[in-house]
């Protein structure tokens, strides 16, 4: 990963300065370290008025995610490596959304499977008419 640019994907790569940053002092346990550093890190996306982003990006972004995005890492003693988490769950959570699913097109099912399938019920009618009572002649 460069310095100055968060890669999404290979088509998508949002320059560093779009991204806000926030920190705050994490909740907790920790004592007077917790209570004094301010380790969580919060960073926010603005999709709507983002310049590297392509039309069909935004637009798959905003439906998906709303108009910014935001994440928060707290998990973390440090500050740098609740920094790296933060940009690591942005990177995942846009990835997420810009990805297109293939659609699904339907199969029928084969021969085989019909044939099983009608064996299997014909096994569980023999099964059930077995548990019945011998009819009274």
């Amino acid at each position: 990963m460069s310095s100055e640019v968060l890669r999404v994907s290979r088509t998508c790569a949002i320059p560093l300065s779009e991204l806000e940053w926030r920190f705050t002092a994490s909740g907790g346990p920790g004592g007077q370290h917790a209570n004094t550093a301010n380790t969580r890190a919060e960073v926010v996306f603005d999709v709507a008025n983002s310049p590297s982003l392509g039309p069909r990006q935004r637009d798959r972004l905003l439906t998906k995610l709303g108009p910014s995005v935001r994440v928060a890492a707290s998990d973390e003693r440090s500050q740098a490596r609740n920094r790296a988490l933060a940009m690591d769950r942005l990177r995942s959570r846009l990835a997420d959304a810009l990805h297109i699913d293939k659609p699904r097109r339907p199969t029928a099912p084969t021969k085989g499977s019909r044939e099983r399938r009608l064996q299997s019920k014909h096994r569980r009618a023999d099964v059930k008419r077995n548990r019945r009572p011998p009819p009274d002649d």
